[in-house]
């Protein structure tokens, strides 16, 4: 485990409150699981990276996440802007004094800022993976991590997700779950992980 860090996830307020534009049913509970694995990491004395994803006012940094989901042409609208509440922490989330954090503005946890040179200078050679959301954030940076020769694990029931119009969140829960196992990543119940890895 010495080698080991664990990466927060987009644990915030657009997800985890009522309110929010992409709120999860089950942010409450998936909440509790990824405060779990972060006191572990902090008993054990393993990096915690809380990452948050944020975009710029004018949208100049938003490249294509958003041409797909737009509901007409030209549509200018899009969320995770930076100083507003929604990408503030969740406020249920434990954060430990002891802490890296990050700021992304792609899917994947690893692009365009600088997790990279932070994980070689902690010489972290596997990462666990929690958050939100299950099927967007988590899913890419478990497959980026993967071929950036990282040892992933990945906390199927401490990420989050609203779903999608055809599946709820237990069931993209195990669609991910089914093809990340197949090749990216160790797949884990917070439970499980707990007794087993750390």
């Amino acid at each position: 485990m010495a080698n080991t860090a664990l990466l927060v996830i987009d644990a915030q307020k657009i997800y985890t409150e009522k309110d929010g534009a992409l709120a999860c049913k089950d942010a409450s509970r998936t909440l509790e699981k990824i405060n779990k694995l972060i006191s572990r990491f902090a008993e054990k004395n393993l990096p915690v990276i809380y990452i948050r994803h944020q975009h710029k006012k004018d949208g100049s940094d938003t490249g294509r996440l958003f041409d797909y989901e737009a509901e007409g042409e030209g549509e200018e609208e899009f969320n995770f802007v930076e100083g507003t509440d929604e990408v503030k922490y969740a406020p249920k989330l434990k954060l430990v004094e002891r802490r890296h954090e990050i700021i992304k503005n792609r899917y994947s946890a690893f692009a365009n800022n600088k997790l990279g040179q932070l994980l070689k200078k902690l010489k972290v050679n596997r990462v666990v993976i929690c958050g939100f959301m299950t099927n967007f954030c988590c899913e890419s940076t478990a497959r980026d991590a993967l071929d950036l020769d990282y040892y992933v694990d990945f906390i199927v029931d401490a990420t989050g997700t609203p779903g999608t119009d055809e599946y709820n969140e237990v069931k993209v829960r195990s669609v991910v779950a089914e093809l990340l196992g197949a090749g990216f990543a160790r797949i884990f119940k917070t439970s499980d992980y707990l007794k087993e890895s750390v």
